[in-house]
């Protein structure tokens, strides 16, 4: 009579795990970034990633599910490409800091610019998670990320603003109608320059004199 096979240990098990939850995601960015969400079916999902559709199912129990874990990570990614643009050197002015915003400005905007993000984030999102759900997550990272940036730049003396919170709002609602302009755009590129100037002349809107 054969044996039992020796279960697994447990941190073996967490690494498995973690490698097929990678592994969808991967796949979910590239059929999603390429092909859009409803072109893309679990079995193409499943064959990229190299997994079953009862893998698939385990770690994301629908299409949409994943369809979230990956918009969520190309949000991220977009934001700390903008952060890192927006990182101040020695000099923290007030001249620099505010170029340090229109710098993370500028980097989201070109992150808009890859079709991948374009199409995750700005075509498929709204659609895909409804407007209540895209809004929740959209501001879920961004606005805090946003507001550490307006106050750093207040702090600094370099602008003038007495809500920090509804400000953040309002920048956030520009740059995420700014995306759509681009990803809508017959020239998508002119249309990232424009909406980059328009965001400079909001930002100094803001600004105090040095």
């Amino acid at each position: 009579m054969r044996e039992p096979e020796p279960e697994q240990p447990a941190s073996l098990r967490a690494v498995q795990v973690a490698q097929t939850r990678a592994a969808l995601l991967a796949a979910g960015r590239r059929l999603f970034g390429e092909n859009g969400f409803r072109s893309t079916s679990v079995e193409d999902l499943a064959r990229e990633a190299r997994v079953t559709t009862g893998a698939l199912y385990h770690h994301f129990p629908t299409k949409t599910a994943l369809f979230e874990a990956v918009f969520m990570q190309a949000h991220i990614d977009l934001l700390m490409a903008a952060t890192t643009a927006a990182q101040s050197t020695a000099d923290d002015g007030p001249a620099k800091k505010r170029d340090d915003l229109a710098r993370g400005v500028d980097a989201f905007l070109d992150g808009i610019l890859q079709p991948d993000i374009q199409r995750i984030l700005v075509l498929d999102g709204p659609a895909v998670l409804g407007l209540a759900r895209f809004t929740e997550l959209d501001e879920q990272y961004a606005h805090a990320a946003i507001m550490h940036a307006l106050v750093s730049v207040a702090e600094a003396g370099a602008t003038q603003i007495d809500d920090p919170d509804t400000t953040t709002s309002l920048l956030l609602g520009a740059l995420t109608r700014g995306a759509m302009l681009i990803a809508n755009s017959a020239d998508p590129v002119e249309t990232r320059h424009a909406v980059a100037r328009s965001m400079r002349s909001l930002l100094n809107a803001f600004t105090a004199p040095d």
